[in-house]
């Protein structure tokens, strides 16, 4: 099976998260049982240009001295997106998801919505469900608020809306 590759990576703050999204996927499905070292090496590989060279030069220098470990991929992906995502892009997220609204859509469209709004904003816990339930329309926010359990994560939140969508 074919996966794309993910495109260069020269540090600009507003990529960081599709570059993330695509290495990983690619790791997942093409290099699964890689080494961390030669997965982080691969990604490496796609950092390219200007001041993110330097810090790709450091970042090899010190995995080859061992002064930095990785005990997963995951954790090097986590370190790119805080070494090159910026605080502009999770306030322009914040603000598209108090902006966002079911609307016409289906309970299960409004929720993959949601969740691709959510991801970066920094939002979580109760804040996040507190925008999940202003977003939703209004019925089935109040068949939410009248249910015997209340719901405490937001995957809960998220199941118990579709449900009551689909009713």
């Amino acid at each position: 099976m074919e996966v794309a590759k993910p495109a260069i990576f020269n540090g600009e703050a507003g990529k960081v998260g599709g570059f993330v999204t695509i290495c990983r996927l690619y790791l997942r499905m093409k290099m699964r049982e890689g080494i961390v070292k030669e997965q982080v090496q691969w990604v490496l590989s796609y950092v390219q240009g200007g001041l993110v060279d330097v810090w790709k030069e450091n970042v090899m220098e010190e995995l080859e001295t061992g002064e930095m470990e990785y005990e997963t991929v995951e954790e090097f992906l986590t370190s790119i997106k805080k070494e090159f995502g910026s605080r502009e892009e999770e306030l322009v997220k914040a603000v598209e998801l108090r902006k966002l609204e079911q609307g016409e859509r289906t309970m299960e469209e409004f929720v993959q919505e949601f969740k691709r709004v959510a991801r970066g904003s920094g939002y979580e816990g109760k804040p996040l469900i507190e925008e999940f339930k202003r977003g939703m329309n209004g019925g089935i926010r109040r068949k939410l608020m009248e249910a015997e359990n209340q719901l405490a994560s937001i995957e809960q939140w998220y199941k118990r809306a579709m449900a009551l969508n689909r009713n």
